[in-house]
């Protein structure tokens, strides 16, 4: 069989595995009573196991394998979850990863995992013998009433007892596969361990199951043992007393209702039906197949606007009426089209608090890790980029940021650091602020270095701001360490990561409080495609403000306009906001005489502006092009688009024009 048309699906769930994995295993260090998390890690660690050894990964196999014991045995309250237990684990999971990772880049996955067997092998040693035959079965009133009524028809009742092979990886799949067998022969009335367990493999290599059937042992013993990995089965009747008090009380029809549900539970085993609702309901699709569709749909959306744009022009009723219909369902094709397209930062976000769990045990620090709005979503082409600058920012925040305990406790601070990572939406952008409870920047040892490092000079240096110094640290090569650590020097500045951002059409700024703590805020673009928008004039030229950044617009006369320090302000619902007219910022002819202003009320996180235009135009889907690199930098301008009527309008930035 070729496995490699699976392979591509095996690593993208082995990774989702792993992480749920991490996730788990970071929340149970922190709470060792709750052993919901151990499941929840068992279970992964279980499908991971049997995916491994289905694709002939033996390594990654042997080592859940081994991982599993050890979870077992935890949950089972036979050894303690103390750190040298958790911190196999996680050795394990890292272990884990490299194989995995090995994989996707076409490797075996092959690692030399021996001395991590044996260091699990040696914490389950501690576990007391675990018994390997399942308990035997309970006949109660209720099953032995049954049991009486099915004799009286002449079938015959067998406890079945299965044993697979010790080495079997898919226990569970062989139990399936033997009650699969035995519901064909007759009825499965119980069985020990329960159903339920049995799927989530919750027995160690034998169960027991007692069939009402009307075949004899030696056929049913037969079709058992054609199942792969089963050792052994011993079938023995069933002791059936002749009179019990539910005999007397359950009516025929009701012992039939019984039996029906007895029966059909069995036959629509959890097992299948979830696999078969979750094969019916999501499908994996490359993301290069979304990204031909998405460029396909910008195209329509333009042909689209144009087709708007004759439509009017011509005033044909029936042509109105077409337009308007395949502008509805090609709405709410893109809408399905970006949904498809979009996927919450805590795809990226979820490695981090595992990394800085180790981070701060290699530098001796304790520092707890925040994160906020994790659900928050981001284009996939960007959630893809983002990873390598947000661990970079990460890693400088756990080595430079966060204090020493000691320092921290002599400067008044609580021992353990704190690192909050955040997430949010504003406007058409997306905000990751990185902020951190440690030492700041240190405003005179940055410009010193700038100054020994010649990129700037004395006479430069007097006129910085605090802000335009902190960002000095993104020149190439540039740090103010003393020694470069293995956490976050590597040789790699931070001009890598805002080289990387701004590629991604975002950007990255600096807020720092000596001695209190610093924040990096990164902005990103929502998505690199369409966008709803406001088309407005100023004199000849049109330009487009992004409908996620308008609160409302409003006509504002002349003597409600105010000056506070030069600045011209409206009053807009019992708040002060500043106005900015945009024929002034982007120095457009004027050739309009205003006897009112039209203005936008657009906004950034808690803070609003006025726009000053000559008039609005309307609401339009747009398609948001680059300007490329022969405009780069262009202040308040995020990109361009392309009108119905073939006229090119630029895209405002909402969020640069407001401080």
């Amino acid at each position: 069989m070729d496995m490699n048309q699976y392979l591509e699906v095996f690593i993208e769930e082995s990774k989702e595995h792993l992480q749920n994995v991490n996730d788990q295993l970071m929340r149970f260090e922190k709470n060792t009573d709750d052993l919901g998390y151990v499941n929840e890690i068992f279970r992964s660690a279980h499908t991971l196991k049997g995916m491994s050894a289905t694709m002939g990964f033996d390594d990654l196999a042997q080592l859940t394998h081994k991982m599993e014991n050890v979870l077992d045995a935890v949950r089972n309250h036979q050894i303690d979850a103390h750190t040298e237990v958790l911190d196999a684990l996680f050795e394990s999971v890292d272990a884990l990863e490299i194989m995995v990772q090995s994989i996707s880049e076409g490797g075996d996955g092959q690692l030399d995992v021996k001395l991590l067997v044996q260091k699990l092998q040696r914490i389950v040693a501690e576990e007391p013998a675990a018994e390997h035959a399942a308990s035997s079965i309970e006949y109660d009133e209720f099953v032995q009433t049954l049991l009486s009524q099915t004799a009286g028809q002449g079938f015959n009742a067998f406890e079945i007892t299965v044993q697979l092979e010790r080495t079997c990886l898919l226990k569970a799949a062989r139990a399936y596969m033997v009650f699969d067998v035995l519901e064909q022969a007759g009825d499965v009335i119980k069985s020990a361990p329960t159903v339920q367990d049995i799927e989530q493999e919750k027995f160690e290599s034998s169960f027991i199951v007692i069939l009402v059937t009307s075949e004899s042992q030696e056929k049913l013993k037969a079709s058992i043992m054609e199942v792969s990995e089963v050792e052994s089965v011993k079938i023995a009747a069933v002791p059936i007393k002749k009179e019990t008090k539910m005999q007397e009380l359950v009516s025929q029809e009701e012992a039939a209702a019984i039996q029906e549900v007895t029966v059909s539970a069995p036959s629509k085993s959890p097992v299948e039906e979830k696999r078969q609702l979750s094969n019916n309901k999501t499908i994996r699709v490359n993301i290069d197949r979304l990204d031909s569709l998405m460029n396909l749909f910008e195209e329509l959306v333009i042909d689209r606007g144009r087709l708007e744009q004759i439509s009017k022009e011509l005033n044909n009723s029936e042509l109105d009426e077409t337009v308007e219909r395949m502008s509805r369902i090609s709405g709410d094709l893109q809408t399905i089209i970006l949904n498809m397209r979009m996927v919450p930062v805590e795809t990226v976000f979820n490695r981090f608090p595992r990394m800085v769990r180790q981070l701060s045990k290699d530098l001796g620090k304790q520092i707890e890790l925040q994160i906020v709005g994790a659900d928050t979503e981001l284009d996939r082409t960007v959630i893809d980029e983002i990873g390598d600058p947000l661990v970079h920012l990460l890693r400088n925040a756990v080595d430079h940021g966060i204090e020493m305990p000691q320092a921290r406790l002599k400067n008044g601070k609580n021992e353990k650091g704190t690192i909050r990572l955040k997430a949010y939406h504003s406007g058409n952008h997306v905000f990751i602020d990185l902020e951190d409870d440690g030492a700041g920047i240190n405003r005179e040892k940055v410009l010193q270095k700038a100054l020994d490092r010649g990129i700037i000079d004395g006479k430069t240096a007097e006129t910085l701001t605090d802000k335009q110094v902190y960002e000095l640290i993104f020149a190439s090569g540039f740090s103010t360490a003393e020694q470069i650590s293995d956490v976050s020097g590597r040789g790699v500045g931070l001009d890598v990561v805002k080289n990387t951002i701004e590629s991604l059409g975002g950007s990255v700024t600096i807020d720092s409080n000596e001695g209190y703590g610093s924040r990096f805020s990164i902005q990103l673009p929502l998505t690199l495609s369409i966008i709803s928008a406001l088309l407005v004039q100023m004199s000849e030229e049109r330009y487009a403000l992004p409908l996620s950044s308008i609160i409302e617009t409003a006509i504002v006369q002349p003597k409600e306009v105010m000056h506070v320090h030069g600045q011209k302000v409206i009053d807009f619902r019992g708040a002060i906001i500043p106005l900015i007219d945009l024929k002034e910022l982007f120095t457009v002819p004027n050739s309009v005489q205003r006897d009112h202003y039209s203005v936008v009320i657009v906004k950034k996180g808690e803070k609003t502006a006025g726009l000053i235009v000559d008039s609005f135009i309307g609401q339009q889907e747009i398609v948001l092009k680059s300007l490329g690199h022969y405009l780069p930098g262009v202040f308040a301008i995020s990109g361009a688009t392309i009108l119905g009527d073939g006229q090119v309008a630029l895209i405002i930035d909402c969020n640069a024009l407001i401080k």
